[in-house]
């Protein structure tokens, strides 16, 4: 970084934006791939978790609220049409992303594994950061000031009703299914050791 300083204004600035643009293409490649990667961690969180019936059922309870949260989020979401500000989206403008982390800190509990926790941050973090660049970086070039003045809550809610068709439009019983598969694999292993 040292180096960095000493150099001339026009050459900091081009190593300025490579770091960017990798930066961009690593957080694009994160952002693509989290969904193969979660099968990843969920396989050595099933490998590496030591539940009890007690975390079991506390960790499903709070995975259950992070999945309602995803729910009223899919439910309000108008995906690539439009900056969506009804429902969850008037507080957080990532709601989805809050409801996932809510599940994940549900399945760390339920794993009763430290273990566990640490994959689960990592992925979480670095997972989540990436998305949240790239759609943020997405929404600024499709909507312009329409988004800016969201991200800085300068813009209107709009008042509008939770759609089960936008929910299954945007594909939650994917997720509701999986968080179903997971904990219901938990309590196998409970069952069988």
């Amino acid at each position: 970084m040292a180096d960095l300083a000493r150099q001339p204004a026009p050459r900091r600035a081009r190593v300025a934006e490579a770091f960017a643009r990798r930066r961009a293409r690593v957080a694009e490649a994160l952002a693509r791939k989290r969904v193969p990667l979660g099968f990843g961690v969920a396989a050595a969180t099933l490998a590496l978790a030591q539940p009890t019936w007690r975390t079991w059922q506390i960790g499903l309870a709070v995975a259950l609220a992070g999945e309602i949260i995803r729910i009223w989020a899919a439910g309000h979401l108008e995906k690539g049409r439009e900056v969506t500000r009804s429902g969850p989206y008037r507080w957080t403008r990532h709601p989805l992303y809050v409801g996932s982390t809510v599940i994940a800190l549900g399945v760390v509990i339920a794993s009763r594994s430290a273990v566990v926790a640490l994959v689960a941050a990592a992925y979480m973090g670095s997972t989540l950061a990436a998305a949240v660049s790239v759609e943020e970086s997405f929404l600024r070039s499709a909507f312009g000031a329409t988004y800016d003045d969201y991200a800085a809550a300068r813009a209107a809610p709009v008042p509008r009703r939770l759609s089960w068709a936008r929910v299954m439009r945007n594909r939650e019983h994917r997720s509701v299914a999986g968080l179903l598969i997971g904990f219901a694999l938990l309590a196998l292993k409970l069952v069988l050791r």
